[in-house]
């Protein structure tokens, strides 16, 4: 665990009355409670809710057939987070039991083959906007995270998936410049929470060209923004926060005192005081419905957000104890939420409180 992990969870049980049950720590034993999710996904095709366009009757096959690698956890974005978390968990957790056993979950999905082959399926006619922004964004947060492996399955694999990488890559680069306008609901079409994932992707993968165009369209998008209506959110079916991710990826662009100035006009509600109230975490009042299970992925999503624009903030910053306030009541009930009881949550579920606990949208070395 990192020093700044460590430091969350000992704080946990003082701020400000956050819940009443503990947050999990995020140890070995916790990280296979979370890939076990993954794992009895992975390679499960059905139920699927697949999205695909049919050109011909060639077309009509089932999902294992269509995308051989990413066909399990219910949709195909949902299996490359998936095939992220296992390979995410592998990593902080290299001797742990389940390690070997989600590496191999990796190497048997991530083949040349099956690459390929996905590849040509996202190149094909009548896919232009398959899976754009969110899958794609998640589909490079993969790239990333295998590219940072240290071992040769993770080099492998990484090289495997290059056919992939570059279609995606094809993709986002011809669909950015041409949209007009950010997306700013709550759920996958969101624009803030894609171009966050894609930063982080291009910066690692020192893409340049890449890099320069997702600061571009954000500061395009939404520098210009002032007074984000929270009061509005969440939506019923939210797992996003589209004022809160539009804040995490402009902490990507500026450096921290200007970030400051903007944030102080993008979100004047935020008080000076560590009190919750002013961001009350949600509840899905039907975890087995596939929509409103939704609600527990957005107090996660929340939760990273608010520590990625705590990351940035100077430290005497006057929002701090507000914004760790309502970070820490964020992380205790979504994580409290990760249970697996019911499939339409548990497919994905993992991935989210995974991305939050290993604080894997913050890269604090990086120069601003």
């Amino acid at each position: 665990m990192t020093r700044t992990l460590l430091c969350w969870f000992l704080l946990l049980p003082s701020i400000a009355g956050a819940a009443e049950t503990p947050a999990p720590v995020f140890d070995a034993a916790t990280a296979e409670r979370f890939a076990g999710l993954a794992l009895a996904c992975v390679d499960r095709e059905y139920p699927n809710k697949i999205s695909h366009v049919l050109n011909s009757d060639a077309d009509v096959a089932p999902p294992r057939k269509l995308t051989p690698a990413f066909y399990g956890c219910y949709d195909w974005h949902s299996s490359v987070h998936g095939h992220w978390l296992l390979a995410r968990l592998a990593r902080e957790f290299p001797e742990a039991p389940f390690a070997k056993t989600a590496r191999a979950a990796l190497r048997r999905n991530l083949t040349p083959d099956n690459l390929k082959q996905e590849a040509a399926y996202l190149r094909e006619k009548g896919r232009t906007n398959f899976e754009r922004p969110y899958g794609l964004a998640w589909l490079l947060q993969l790239v990333a995270e295998l590219r940072e492996g240290d071992d040769g399955d993770s080099k492998e694999m990484e090289a495997n998936l290059r056919p992939l990488e570059e279609a995606a890559l094809e993709r986002l680069t011809a669909w950015l410049p041409k949209l007009t306008h950010p997306v700013r609901i709550g759920e996958h079409a969101q624009t803030a929470f894609a171009l966050g994932l894609m930063l982080d992707y291009a910066r690692a993968a020192k893409n340049e060209s890449f890099t320069r165009l997702l600061v571009e369209q954000a500061r395009k998008f939404y520098l210009s923004d002032k007074g984000c209506p929270m009061n509005y959110e969440p939506s019923g079916e939210d797992f996003l926060s589209p004022c809160l991710a539009e804040a995490d990826v402009i902490r990507r662009v500026l450096p921290s005192a200007e970030f400051a100035r903007w944030l102080k006009d993008f979100l004047p509600q935020i008080p000076t005081a560590a009190k919750v109230e002013w961001l009350p975490v949600t509840a899905s009042p039907d975890p087995t419905d596939p929509k409103l299970a939704h609600l527990d992925g957005l107090n996660l999503s929340r939760a990273w957000m608010l520590e990625g624009i705590l990351s940035a903030l100077p430290p005497a910053d006057p929002r701090r104890p507000a914004l760790l306030a309502a970070a820490v009541a964020h992380r205790r009930s979504g994580l409290a939420a990760v249970t697996g009881a019911h499939y339409e949550g548990g497919h994905w579920l993992g991935s989210f409180a995974v991305y939050l606990v290993s604080e894997r949208g913050i890269t604090r070395d990086r120069a601003r």
